[in-house]
């Protein structure tokens, strides 16, 4: 992976973030588009560690259902938020698990019209 493409997924997280905080009643706050790109940077780290993590537990993911990602994909939102001032969870746990459900929908949709429009997998 380049520079170029990690920039590109950098923007591409930035972008589904912005996204998810603009969906109402979920209470996931971000100040403004410089957080909103901390907040990607430190989301995509948190995330690539996460998916390791998820990797290497398969089975229990499987298991589970996609129950355990569910829950590993929360634990990363919370923590990005945690971590980023400006980056705010209203209702807590709450909108930490909506928002890693709706971030992982709106990264699939966001990530297709990458894929088809600019021609870079993300």
């Amino acid at each position: 992976m380049d520079i170029t493409q990690l920039i590109i997924i950098w923007l591409f997280v930035t972008i589904s973030l912005i996204i998810v905080s603009k969906i109402p009643l979920l209470g996931v706050e971000i100040d403004g588009f410089g957080k909103a790109l901390i907040s990607g940077a430190v989301f995509g780290l948190l995330n690539a560690i996460g998916q390791w993590l998820l990797s290497a537990t398969a089975l229990l993911n499987w298991v589970s259902l996609g129950i355990y990602g569910l829950i590993l994909n929360t634990i990363v939102f919370g923590l990005a938020a945690k971590l980023v001032v400006g980056f705010r969870l209203r209702h807590g746990i709450w909108s930490a698990i909506l928002g890693a459900f709706f971030m992982a929908i709106v990264m699939s949709i966001v990530g297709w019209v990458f894929r088809s429009v600019i021609g870079v997998p993300v």
